[in-house]
């Protein structure tokens, strides 16, 4: 029997790589305007932003080095490269996975602390720990990946023979103690911080603003600038755990039970459902974040009309990468001499 060999139709080989190529068009061209739209601001970044950007890359990574192999697989009816393709795409999902949910990880534990004080005019975190947390996050999903490599866990192919990932069905004994690991330091801990921060800073807003009902009114519009990047943070979190959490009881079950059991056709979609989750941060950016939607409507190729493309500039309008704006207000103050001097020379 070749454990390569598609187990689907023809017809559904055909639409799978169709659907996979959309979703690779859309990865690469969503997460690149990430990355573009961060070099273009790069000046004016701060160090927290960074982590939005490692979660741009992280996607854009799996987009380009794994999905091109499983459309040629899908459209061959037949999984391209043999073992060793295989283990490699296996390593790569995982590695670009853990990637990206540590990454999310870090990044509400980082939210959180920014958080605990909205007035602070000192930076809580600094481009020294966010680089150190970004380098960590790689070399953690690296180790990870490595495991089954080294004898702890296994890759192999998916049941419907298009796709490969951690063998599920072979690792029952064996690599039974990797698996609950796995899912024990990769799923539902950093579920759980994820939720927890961001439920920690949802009571946070809400203490800041009634506190701050009697003020002025300068917290309540940092309030609001925090509680839409707490929205953007949770559609994030939620998107990313939602599509994986399919996948993640399908394989539970080929553990407790016989995968022979699943359908192919019923396997092939939890893969696929997880393998979107690379398109829908750039949505999430584009129709939750203003100004991300008008610095990406700024760009040349963009903007050929007669009226050029203008992208406001003001603090209640940050990018989508800010955890603390500026809060010091503008002093008023009167002009000098020189000043109403030109101005009367200006006005003439």
């Amino acid at each position: 029997m070749d454990i390569y060999a598609s187990a689907l139709s023809p017809a559904l080989d055909i639409g799978t790589g169709c659907y996979l190529l959309l979703l690779t068009v859309l990865s690469i061209v969503g997460n690149l305007l990430v990355l573009v739209m961060a070099f273009k601001r790069s000046s004016r970044m701060k160090p927290p932003e960074l982590l939005s950007v490692n979660l741009a890359l992280t996607d854009l990574g799996a987009a380009v080095t794994m999905y091109p192999l499983a459309i040629a697989s899908a459209w061959n009816h037949h999984w391209v490269g043999g073992d060793v393709a295989c283990v490699y795409y296996g390593l790569a999902g995982f590695f670009f996975g853990v990637a990206s949910i540590m990454n999310l990880t870090v990044l509400a534990i980082v939210r959180f602390v920014v958080s605990l004080n909205l007035q602070s005019p000192k930076e809580k975190i600094g481009w020294r720990k966010v680089k150190l947390l970004c380098v960590w996050t790689w070399l953690y999903a690296l180790v990870w990946a490595l495991f089954p490599i080294l004898g702890w866990g296994r890759y192999g192919p998916e049941p419907f023979g298009l796709s490969c990932s951690l063998a599920w069905g072979q690792m029952k004994h064996e690599g039974f103690s990797f698996v609950i690991s796995m899912f024990s330091f990769n799923l539902a801990m950093p579920a759980v911080i994820i939720v927890s921060c961001y439920f920690g800073i949802a009571i946070k807003l809400y203490v800041t603003y009634k506190k701050s009902m009697n003020h002025s009114n300068r917290i309540p519009n940092i309030v609001k600038l925090h509680r839409r990047l707490l929205v953007i943070a949770v559609l994030i979190s939620m998107g990313f755990i939602g599509c994986w959490a399919p996948y993640s009881l399908v394989s539970m079950w080929s553990i407790f039970h016989d995968s022979s059991t699943i359908p192919p056709e019923v396997s092939l979609l939890p893969c696929m459902f997880a393998k979107s989750s690379t398109v829908y941060n750039p949505m999430i950016y584009y129709f939750f974040s203003q100004s991300f939607k008008s610095e990406v409507k700024q760009l040349p190729w963009l903007c050929l009309g007669a009226n050029p493309c203008h992208v406001p500039n003001s603090v209640n309008d940050n990018s989508i990468y800010v955890v603390r704006a500026d809060l010091k207000p503008k002093v008023a103050t009167r002009p000098t001499l020189q000043e109403i001097t030109e101005l009367k020379t200006e006005s003439l």
